[in-house]
């Protein structure tokens, strides 16, 4: 379908973009790889008046440690994170996560940012923020640039807490830790399809058990959800299938997921607490090597 009609713009700066977006408001709405809004666009679901183009601006696009994180630009291409030997070794979650996006033709075009912005609670980035304990650095033009944490990002179905003069410009991931192991596993109907399902999953080992646990899931629920029941129930256990098995069914347990075509409620609960079990046991077979 053709899209509706719009004023386009395209800033070459930062500032111009956030002039714009305080100038125009709940009216205006953000274009960086295109992946989510175009399709919107095109099936009306989405209508905004003004669509700036933040696609030409320098200095979003990096991959780069500062204090402990993974800084990456708001412009950054999936694809390029999915080949960064940075990403690769400081944030392996996100490594994993990566490849489950789409296709390569989308990757190569949407960006980290415009996927945490879009919110979708299906996405696979989202999740690897909650999980891993990551950030959002928002900046407008009126309050300069604020940092909010994952857990206080995501509000509901493609909503979070960015305000309407705001630019997502900035997301941050603090680097694993020694003895960490990750994995990410969704269901899917083909390669390519959005996660009916997914479990992104973070262990780290000390002495034959589990130190620390982090768990988180998508399709599940109106955003992307951590489960803090079942990590504090593998805290201090032995890396063991029944432990996993037990963290998984915690994990699922109080999820109220849509029934659609492709799987009920009771289906999706189920497969959650599956997808949870494996990813454990690759996370933490992943922690020993």
């Amino acid at each position: 379908m053709k899209l509706p009609s719009f004023a386009y713009e395209c800033p070459p700066s930062v500032e111009e973009a956030l002039s714009l977006l305080a100038q125009h408001g709940d009216d205006a709405k953000v274009l960086a790889g295109g992946q989510s809004l175009v399709p919107l666009m095109a099936l009306r679901l989405a209508r905004p008046e003004v669509v700036v183009d933040v696609g030409r601006i320098d200095g979003l696009a990096g991959i780069n440690t500062v204090n402990g994180h993974v800084a990456i630009g708001a412009l950054a291409r999936e694809r390029a994170a999915e080949r960064s030997d940075l990403v690769r070794s400081a944030v392996p979650l996100l490594a994993d996560a990566l490849p489950l996006i789409g296709h390569a033709a989308i990757r190569n075009r949407g960006t980290i940012g415009g996927s945490v912005a879009h919110s979708d609670p299906a996405a696979e980035i989202p999740a690897v923020l909650l999980a891993a304990g990551g950030e959002v650095v928002a900046t407008s033009a009126a309050r300069g640039e604020r940092v909010i944490p994952a857990a206080d990002f995501f509000l509901g179905h493609f909503t979070n807490a960015l305000e309407p003069d705001e630019l997502l410009t900035e997301v941050r991931i603090p680097k694993v830790g020694s003895g960490t192991g990750t994995s990410f596993r969704e269901a899917v109907r083909r390669h390519g399809d959005f996660a009916m399902v997914g479990a992104a999953v973070m262990v780290q080992l000390a002495s034959g058990r589990i130190r620390d646990a982090r768990i988180a899931l998508i399709g599940v629920g109106s955003t992307a959800l951590r489960r803090p029941e079942a990590e504090q129930l593998l805290a201090g256990a032995e890396p063991t299938t029944q432990a996993f098995t037990a963290a998984g069914a915690e994990a699922a347990r109080g999820l109220d997921p849509p029934s659609d075509l492709h799987g009920t409620a009771a289906y999706r609960t189920k497969v959650a607490a599956v997808m949870v079990r494996r990813a454990l046991q690759d996370a933490s077979e992943r922690a020993t090597t």
